[in-house]
Order: structure tokens, then sequence, then C-alpha cells
């Protein structure tokens, strides 16, 4: 007001906007006396802004130069989001590579099978065995795509040469490989003609391969026998890892069912069928539609059933749950984070409170106060997502590299640090805000 009362003229402005022009009579700024009444030429006070690129650059290099000057408090402010940015990274691949492994042992057995088990019966005795007429039934069930019969006998001793194993033999169709999606590394696996003309030819498994011919040994093309009978190799399967370390996959011989039923076990009572469904989706109701239709053939429920395809859907329904809470912890991290990056805002504004005054007072807008600190808290944020990105990722394969299953997410990570920088946005918004309605005489008086 003192300045005010000396000066030829007085402008008055508010939120960077001139609210008010007044002309005083007295003595001209210029020093020369003019007649009474006569006011000097009113200057041009209009301000040219910058464009917004040029004010935001500003922006970011006075904010990276307050950084440099406090650089504990923006290192230990960063350390939090930092934290939670690399923990939702680590935990969210730890997730999906977990349900990876567990999808991959599962399809061992396949992913899309039901299997249908003779079972024991309360009178302590065997329910009726399952039959060719049962297979013929349940391809006719909506959602099977096919049906394979199977019969097993374990413990059955093949020889080739001088050399001899016991493993178990596999009586089945054409249709098995498909089935289970396993494929052949050499050779060729069964076809319709093999079961139709009763024809003595056999795939190995890798383990019954190498205990006969032998790890680089030639199988394909050669004699083997099947407890007394003489079977010729046709086809060697691709190797399959093993759910679980007794059950080996790998230890068996398949051969056609219509010759191992005459030639081998001599009767058509099957151990298990494989029933593989269209759409997983209707697994449940397809498993109930076997039910029905078996019961009904054998006057009572006297099979079991293993519905792998049900068992996928609970496996993955489990491990969406899981990883859900797992990036749920994790996010809880990034809001801490983000809580010191309010309380780091509004301390800084507390220490510049003089500044924004300046600033306010030399025709700064609260929009521009606003923009500044808001910016800044983004930029803090920005920063630590990238820091948390980076380390998730090498914290990820040094974990990957000891063996934990672990698969990255490109659209997980980018979450990632997306949320960081909301974060800054968030809660840098009430720091700013707060920044930009100061009072500009109270700013400039420090209170």
């Amino acid at each position: 007001a003192a300045v005010a009362a000396r000066a030829q003229r007085v402008i008055s402005m508010a939120d960077g906007q001139i609210v008010g022009d007044e002309r005083v009579a007295g003595r001209p700024a210029d020093g020369h006396a003019r007649p009474t009444g006569m006011m000097a030429p009113a200057p041009d006070i209009t301000r040219d802004r910058l464009p917004l690129w040029a004010d935001l650059a500003e922006i970011f290099r006075s904010a990276l130069q307050v950084m440099r000057i406090n650089r504990l408090r923006t290192a230990l402010t960063l350390l939090g989001i930092i934290i939670g940015v690399a923990s939702v990274i680590v935990m969210l691949a730890v997730g999906r590579g977990s349900q990876e492994k567990v999808l991959a042992e599962m399809q061992v057995y396949g992913l899309r099978t039901i299997y249908v088990f003779r079972d024991w019966l309360p009178e302590g005795h065997q329910g009726r065995p399952l039959s060719l007429d049962d297979v013929k039934a349940v391809r006719r069930i909506p959602n099977v795509m096919q049906a394979s019969p199977f019969i097993d006998q374990p413990g059955t001793v093949v020889r080739h040469g001088n050399r001899s194993f016991q493993t178990r033999i596999s009586a089945t169709t054409r249709d098995f490989a498909q089935a289970l999606n396993w494929k052949v590394s050499e050779g060729v696996a069964l076809d319709t003609m093999d079961e139709h003309d009763l024809r003595k030819v056999a795939v190995l498994g890798q383990t019954v391969r190498k205990a006969l011919f032998g790890a680089h040994g030639k199988a394909v093309g050669e004699d083997i026998l099947v407890g007394q009978v003489p079977y010729r190799v046709i086809g060697v399967l691709s190797p399959k890892p093993a759910p679980f370390p007794e059950d080996d996959v790998n230890s068996q011989v398949v051969v056609p069912l219509g010759s191992a039923i005459v030639r081998l076990v001599g009767r058509a009572e099957l151990t298990r069928i494989n029933v593989e469904i269209a759409d997983m989706r209707h697994a449940r109701e397809t498993e109930a539609a076997v039910t029905r239709v078996l019961t009904a053939r054998h006057g009572r429920k006297d099979f079991a059933l293993l519905n792998q395809a049900q068992m996928v859907q609970q496996q993955a329904d489990a491990d969406r749950t899981l990883t859900l809470m797992l990036g749920l912890i994790a996010a809880i991290s990034l809001v801490v984070g983000g809580i010191g990056v309010m309380n780091v805002m509004l301390m800084t504004v507390r220490e510049r409170t003089g500044e924004i005054g300046i600033r306010m007072a030399t025709g700064a807008r609260q929009a521009d106060i606003l923009r500044q600190f808001l910016v800044e808290a983004v930029l803090l944020t920005g920063l630590g997502g990238t820091a948390g990105v980076v380390i998730g990722v090498l914290l990820g394969l040094g974990l990957k590299a000891v063996g934990v299953p672990l698969i990255f997410s490109g659209v997980g990570t980018a979450v990632a640090f997306g949320c960081a920088v909301a974060t800054g946005v968030v809660f840098g918004f009430m720091p700013a805000r707060q920044a930009a309605r100061l009072d500009p005489v109270k700013a400039l008086a420090g209170t």
C-alpha cells in the first residue's frame, strides 16, 4: 500500500489477470513536469506467455534441479515407488509362471480329457468291465470329440537282442496321440489299418527306446518281443515331462487295441476310456452326460471319472485368484510409496512458500503453480517407475536363473509403470492445489 501511494499508476491483479487500473495525478514517473491532469502514456503491460511445451520444459528443468539439491530426500521418496513397481512386476510374473507350469504338467494327460475307469463296488468287488460298446455310446454324446479305448497291462517284459526291460503295454487306437497331444519324434504313429488288420506293430516311449536300443540306437524298423509275441517298432514317442517322479509316462509301449486283445491279453475288457471334449466351458455338463449314459448301460454307477478338463478350469481359477492377491499386495506397497510422495510434496510446498509468492506477484496464475508442482510429482513417480521396471526385470531374471517358474507380462509391466505415474497425479494433486491456493501476500511474507 505504501508503494502504491507513491505511484503514478496502480494496477491490481488477481490470478494472473488485470482487475483494476487506476491513474493518480501528481509527479510523472519520468521526472518531467506536466500540466495537472495530463498523464503519461500507459505502458504496454501485456505479457507474452511461453508455449505449453516450453513451459513444461522449464518446469522439468526446475524439478530436476530441486531433486539434485535434495538428493537424499528424493532417493528415499523414490524407494517406495521403486519397491512397489518392482513388486508388482515380479509377483505377476511369478503368478503367471506358476500357472503355466501347472498347465504344462497337466497337459501330459490331456487338458480336454475326461477319464473313465472301472471302479470298486461297496460289496468289495469290481464293477462291470468297460467295453467297446460303451466307447461307441460315449462318442454319441454332445461335446465329445472322440473317445479312445485303452487296455493297460503293467509289468510286461519287452526284449531286443540281449536287452530286456519291464514296462507297461498300452493298447489303444490311432486317436490316442491326438487326445493326449503326443507327437511322434521318429517314425509314424498308429493308423486305422494297423487296427483293422491286427498288425503287430508298436510305438515306443523314450524310456523303453533307451533301455532297448541305447540313447542313439536305431529303433524304427527293428523287431522286439512283447512278452512272447514279436512286434515291429514303427515309431518313437517324443519325450514328455513326468508330473510325478514315480509315474514315468515315457515308460510304455503302445500297440493296436485289436492286436493286443487277440495276441496279448485275450479279452476285450477295457482299463479306461479317454474322452476328449470340444469345449472346456461345458466340461461339467459333459461329465454328467457320460455318467448318465454309462449308468444306464451298466444298470448302476460302477465306474469312476476323472475330469481333467474341469481340474484345469479349477486350477486356472485358483491361479487367477492367487495372481490377483499377489498383485493386490504389491499395489499396497505402491500406494504406500504414493503417500510418501504426497508427504514430500507437502513439505516442498512449505519450504518454497516464498518462491510461490514471488511467482504469483510477477503474474503467475493458479493454474501455473498447480501445473508446476503436479509435474514435479509426476516426474518423481515416473523416475521411480522406470527404476522399478528395471529392478523388477533384473530381479525376475535372477529368480528365473535359480529355477523359479516366471513369465514376464508386457501388459503387466506397462500397467505397473502406468500406476506409478497415476500415483504421482493422484497423490501430487493435493499438495499442488494447496500451493496454487496460497495467498500471495502471505506467501511473500513466508507465512
